[in-house]
């Protein structure tokens, strides 16, 4: 297949929206500047609309963008149940989880693990985030540069350098708030430009919107009755739910990414009114993107056909660079551009908080009690990441892997879900203790890693066992491990915090490292800038 050309015209379009998300950074990289909160916490400055707008950006991702229609042009929607399954957990998270941070008060997630459980178990769940989501860069950045590269004569250099390169820059300026604010933007890109294939390919139809919707009954492309049977070839709606269930409340209860933004609002409920923005776009997702695959299922049936040996994990791109006009393709390229730095972004910036806040101000505090005030050590860990994630991606690129949507859920189900079921155990049980939560940590993910290389089952079985093995390990073997004594000193459960002990004073062990703009201006001396 000879890769086309992209023209001066798409090429302007993408160079406006690179220039444009660099803007943001630029804008926000003084307040970013003033202290480690506003770098990662954004010292509670964005609204909730603009938080839910960045938690559906991040969520996203152009694994979503490139991969879902890929998964409704060879199969059907049977995925979408995952994105429904986010609304079976707003309950807790609104009622437990929300409140529960926020009354912490923390800047990662894992600085609660450390309280309830000892630094140990805080260390390896910052570590597990860190190695996870430096792999996820990874991915985010090869996948749009093999399908971009593999359509257009764009070298694979220069698709990796827009994509990554550029998501360090401005990650590197402008700290959380330059991340939200570019994920907005990025986000009304990636919809758009969703839909302008939407339209575009429906149109291109004889019939139009009636052909797809024939084609999509006569081949169940939607939904039919093998998707609600066990062990068939079908997915199994009930096994992709409840799996996503799981995937989910890793990602929103412990996951970095995620929980970092709920300290980014002004209040609980602003947090609690950015999860419903954020609902509303996972829900507007399914016609979106699903209706992207099941409309260029049509389409190249009818108004003409794929190469031969064509790799599907670049059908967006390529319909894009083919199918639409000049100014609409650069569009499209910039909307999975989009899709990926979103996700990137996010990840260095939380990468960066975990090493700087769960790493080197727990174990290497600054000498004589000094305070540091400034991001410079934060910035180099998201420029080294970001140059890591890079060149790996680089040298992937040469592989043409395909169906990296199930390759990610399995390795989110194998390594990512059991630290959710850790963080439940501290949070809702009182008898968990250090040994029983780390061996159920542990357990959870061999057991995971059994059903899934050996039994076979899919990656959405494979999360509700890690889950489910994590908890029930974790707090058995915490029966037989545990003491009272231990408990007592760290008995901080949802119910201490917010519920018996509604006077909860923050006792997790800090150190003068991180202070907002105005903390710094009270430090007379003894200042550190790093």
């Amino acid at each position: 297949m000879d890769a086309p050309g992209l023209g001066g015209l798409n090429w302007a379009v993408i160079i406006i929206y690179l220039l444009a998300t660099l803007g943001i950074a630029v804008w926000f990289t003084r307040k970013a500047s003033a202290g480690t909160d506003s770098f990662f916490k954004a010292n509670g400055r964005i609204p909730a609309w603009a938080a839910g707008f960045s938690i559906y950006a991040t969520t996203l991702s152009a694994i979503t963008y490139m991969s879902t229609p890929e998964q409704a042009f060879l199969t059907d929607w049977s995925y979408a149940a995952g994105n429904i399954a986010i609304f079976a957990i707003v309950p807790l998270l609104v009622l437990f989880y929300i409140p529960f941070f926020r009354k912490l008060d923390v800047t990662t997630a894992y600085e609660y693990l450390e309280e309830r459980f000892g630094p140990t178990i805080r260390v390896l769940g910052s570590l597990l985030f860190v190695l996870f989501h430096i792999g996820r860069v990874t991915i985010v950045v090869y996948l749009p540069t093999l399908a971009i590269s593999s359509v257009t004569n764009i070298s694979p250099v220069l698709v990796a350098a827009a994509v990554g390169v550029l998501s360090v820059v401005y990650t590197f300026l402008g700290g959380i708030e330059g991340v939200i604010w570019s994920d907005v933007v990025q986000g009304i890109i990636l919809l758009v430009g969703a839909a302008v294939i939407l339209v575009f390919g429906i149109a291109a139809l004889d019939g139009g919107l009636a052909t797809v919707a024939a084609d999509a009954a006569a081949d169940d492309k939607f939904i039919s009755a093998d998707n609600w049977k066990f062990g068939g070839a079908a997915a199994a709606i009930p096994i992709v739910f409840l799996g996503s269930v799981f995937n989910n409340l890793h990602q929103y209860t412990a996951s970095q990414d995620v929980v970092q933004r709920y300290q980014t609002t002004d209040s609980p409920k602003s947090t609690i009114r950015s999860l419903i923005v954020n609902g509303f776009l996972a829900l507007l997702t399914i016609p979106l993107f699903y209706g992207i695959g099941t409309v260029l299922y049509s389409y190249y049936q009818h108004a003409e056909a794929l190469p031969e040996g064509f790799n599907t994990s670049a059908l967006v791109p390529y319909f894009a660079v083919t199918a639409l006009p000049a100014g609409i393709s650069g569009l499209l390229i910039a909307a999975i551009f989009a899709a990926a730095q979103s996700t990137i972004s996010s990840s260095l910036n939380s990468i960066s908080a975990c090493v700087t806040v769960d790493i080197r101000d727990r174990f290497f505090p600054p000498k004589n009690g000094l305070a540091r005030t400034g991001v410079g050590f934060s910035r180099l860990v998201i420029v080294i990441v970001g140059a890591l994630s890079v060149g790996v991606a680089l040298y992937l690129s040469a592989t043409d892997q395909a169906q990296t949507w199930d390759l990610f859920l399995s390795i989110t189900g194998l390594f990512g879900v059991p630290l959710a079921g850790v963080f439940a155990l501290g949070i809702f049980t009182k008898r968990a203790n250090s040994a029983g939560v780390l061996s159920g940590l542990v357990l959870g993910a061999a057991v995971a890693w059994y059903v899934q290389d050996v039994a076979g089952l899919t990656p959405f079985a494979v999360s509700a066992v890690a889950f489910v093995g994590a908890v029930v390990f974790g707090y058995i073997i915490s029966l037989f491990t545990g003491s009272k004594a231990r408990r007592a000193d760290h008995d901080v459960t949802a119910l201490t915090i917010y519920g018996k002990r509604d006077q909860y004073t923050r006792r997790i062990p800090t150190s003068p490292t991180t202070t907002s703009a105005g903390d710094s201006n009270n430090i007379k001396q003894g200042q550190t800038n790093e």
